[in-house]
């Protein structure tokens, strides 16, 4: 096993394939780490906003005729089909070497940032952490106002990865924002109020980080939670009045209660034996959801089951139906006009939640009209979107779990190196996908996808309560994966060492099936793509660059090192005639585990979130950022018992590592309790089962951790920083 795992790449801090995730919005340490939130910086008064007369106009007529007017950015990707392509064309290959800082506005962030702006007439809008969402102008960057939903900050135990948020939508004159805690939100467009507010969630462990789609009078929003045991639904609610007007459940509930909608019948016998919703069953649809006008048709995007393994979910086999698929929705009714499923009897964490994409493209001599996607399975999938016909799949990542897709059945071919029910077993692609939530871009001129993309290796064993005794127990309010995370701490220590990741950029022909050109990164899951008709590609990096490459070739033209990791998708539009590109600066999201201390910029500068805009002549200069201090303090003489220590190693695994970093070593973005100093280490178990900075993000785990357990934790830490420390004197 370890011979076979030194060829494979396997995350730094944990995403050796199983942990997606960090959640909890847990700056909490002081001295020997970071603050809160809250204790970053003051956020000044935003000045009086003016009348922002470009958002009224804003409806389904102006977004369908978005390339009318391309200096405005008026949907998540642009337009309706969601390419993020921009015709714009003031910023060429030829002059982007002119290209330099307009202006920079901080956010007052410590998170993951992942929002796409929407640019009306040139006005700004995001969405930040919790679901904090702004306005600014965006010619100099102001902020115009701030609506925070004032999102409890326990809340944050309940996400999976980071209490991100990726956008809002523009209808009418209102901004449609969505917070952590599950509530959608109108927004008057002009100054921030509140028009209407609305439930959309039972409750935790139900989160959002998704943004809100707009479309006939309609605001459409999933939610997320698959990890802990909900069961996914999408919902459409009136834009004007807040009132649900449809909602489809995207796997079945409880078999002795009626069927919530026709659907479900076909959904049914295709889960066998298990109490899958004792669980919840997953299928949320946490992110990509597409409008198609001419055929009123919502497609959207679902996620993994839960628990993760199909052999505790469904034990009787089958393919859990609609589990990491695509749907196609009557946009007025919510009802199922067809389906494909990626990933039959989800087993990895395989969402098929990664963006999806509409295009019109020739294949075979004719034209097709296609929806495309790259899933986190490592096969690119190009459908008809009016049949939901499979037209081709081929890898565009390492791929060890299937050998191809059956193109006359649509189903991919199982090769058994997945299989981890009495082995621990090394997959291709880990849960991380080998693309994730980061969006691509298509660019019509050269027919290419541009994918994020990156090979990193899944460590999976089946859960030993399981083998042994037939049963699980599930954890309210906390992971049910199906995952036995001892053998997995055992995995990675037998590593003979922890190996660096690559990340790729991947000019994706979806014609032929194949890359026409590539750019390797140091660090995997890296920022969303931006393409435009000045023949350029813009993607930003988790070491804190952000380039511009040729859209044909490749070629890097242009570069700025920001200092801090970027996960977001640029945008590009004009004020004023001049053209600018801006992009969110602030790492996090799957990063808050998955990244790496040793090429993270946040591990390196902090992770101080920025909005940063971009354009000919700019002559602005970002201030540069002063290295962390990253020494390990002194830490007392280790006097726990191996056994003691042991119990700590696999409590930790099990609840801290998912914020924190596998071998308790931080990427950066959470606090890395290596570091922690005296204090801290004092008020410990106040800290962790009392709650004692709950308010920042740090929720009580005492429904889950005894005085002992987190005892035996805190000496898994001690042994760890006395480990780290001594390594640091050597090479010191």
């Amino acid at each position: 096993m370890a011979d076979l795992a030194k060829n494979w790449p396997v995350a730094v801090n944990a995403a050796a394939g199983l942990v997606l995730a960090g959640f909890i919005g847990w700056q909490f340490i002081s001295g020997g780490a970071e603050p809160g939130p809250e204790a970053v910086a003051e956020v000044p008064a935003a000045v009086e906003a003016p009348r922002v007369e470009g958002a009224v106009g804003v409806d389904l007529e102006r977004i369908v005729n978005a390339d009318s007017e391309p200096g405005n950015w008026l949907a998540h990707g642009r337009t309706f089909d969601e390419q993020r392509f921009s015709p714009l064309d003031q910023i060429t290959a030829d002059n982007i070497g002119q290209l330099s800082l307009a202006w920079s506005t901080d956010t007052y962030t410590t998170r993951g940032l992942e929002a796409t702006p929407i640019v009306v007439d040139g006005t700004m809008y995001l969405s930040l952490n919790w679901g904090i969402t702004i306005a600014v102008d965006a010619k100099t960057g102001e902020e115009l106002w701030r609506f925070d939903p004032e999102v409890p900050g326990e809340w944050g135990r309940y996400g999976c990865c980071d209490v991100v948020n990726r956008g809002v939508a523009v209808w009418k004159g209102r901004v449609y924002t969505a917070s952590f805690d599950g509530r959608l939100f109108a927004l008057d467009a002009k100054d921030g109020s509140v028009v209407w507010e609305v439930n959309t969630i039972p409750g935790p462990p139900y989160t959002i980080t998704g943004a809100p789609r707009v479309f006939n009078d309609k605001v459409v929003i999933g939610n997320g939670g698959g990890e802990y045991g909900v069961r996914g639904y999408i919902t459409a609610y009136d834009t004007e009045t807040g009132e649900q007007v449809w909602r489809f459940f995207t796997v079945p509930g409880d078999p002795s209660l009626p069927l919530e909608h026709p659907e479900l019948e076909a959904a049914v016998p295709t889960w066998k034996g298990g109490e899958w919703w004792k669980v919840g069953g997953g299928g949320t649809a946490w992110d990509s959801m597409v409008f198609e006008p001419e055929t009123n048709t919502l497609f959207v995007g679902t996620g993994n089951g839960s628990p993760w393994t199909r052999e505790i979910r469904s034990p009787g086999g089958g393919d859990n139906l609609y589990l990491s698929s695509i749907l196609a929705l009557d946009a007025d009714t919510g009802r199922m006009k067809w389906y494909y499923q990626t990933t039959p009897g989800d087993n990895w964490d395989y969402t098929a939640t990664q963006p999806l994409m509409l295009a019109d493209i020739e294949i075979d001599g004719k034209l097709r009209n296609v929806i495309m996607q790259a899933p986190k399975n490592g096969f690119f999938y190009v459908l008809d979107r009016h049949t939901g016909e499979l037209i081709s799949a081929n890898p565009f990542s390492t791929v060890t779990w299937a050998s191809h897709v059956d193109l006359k059945t649509g189903r991919p071919v199982e090769t058994g190196e997945g299989e981890y029910r009495d082995r621990t077993a090394f997959v291709l692609p880990s849960a991380n996908g080998a693309h994730n939530w980061h969006p691509m871009a298509f660019h019509p001129g050269t027919g290419l996808v541009y994918i994020p993309t990156q090979d990193i290796a899944g460590i999976y064993s089946l859960s030993e309560q399981w083998k042994r005794d037939g049963e699980y127990e599930v954890k309210k309010n906390w992971w049910n994966t199906g995952i036995d995370w001892t053998a997995y701490i055992d995995a990675i220590n037998a590593l003979p060492e922890i190996p660096t990741e690559k990340g790729y950029l991947k000019a994706w022909d979806p014609v032929k099936g194949e890359p026409r050109w590539q750019v390797e990164y140091p660090a995997p899951l890296n920022g969303g793509v931006l393409a435009t008709a000045g023949n350029l590609v813009f993607q930003g990096t988790a070491d804190g660059y952000f380039h511009a490459y040729k859209a044909d070739t490749g070629e890097r033209v242009w570069s700025q090192y920001i200092q801090t990791g970027i996960v977001a998708a640029p945008v590009t539009y004009t004020v004023d005639g001049e053209q600018y590109v801006a992009v969110l600066a602030g790492w996090g999201g799957v990063n808050i585990v998955s990244g790496d201390a040793r090429t993270s910029a946040a591990a390196k500068y902090g992770n101080e979130g920025r909005l940063i805009a971009f354009k000919i002549g700019g002559g602005g200069e970002l201030p540069k950022l002063a290295l962390r201090d990253q020494s390990i303090p002194e830490w007392p003489a280790l006097t726990a018992s191996e056994e003691e220590i042991r119990h700590g190693e696999i409590g930790y695994a099990t609840y801290c590592m998912l914020c924190h970093g596998a071998l308790a070593i931080s990427p950066g973005v959470t606090p890395d309790l290596r570091r922690m100093n005296e204090n801290v280490r004092a008020m410990f178990d106040d800290i962790v089962r009392g709650g004692a900075l709950s308010a920042n993000g740090m929720a009580s785990f005492a429904d889950h951790l005894s005085e002992e357990d987190v005892k035996a934790i805190k000496s898994y830490i001690q042994k760890r920083a006395l480990e780290d420390r001594a390594r640091q004197e050597v090479t010191n």
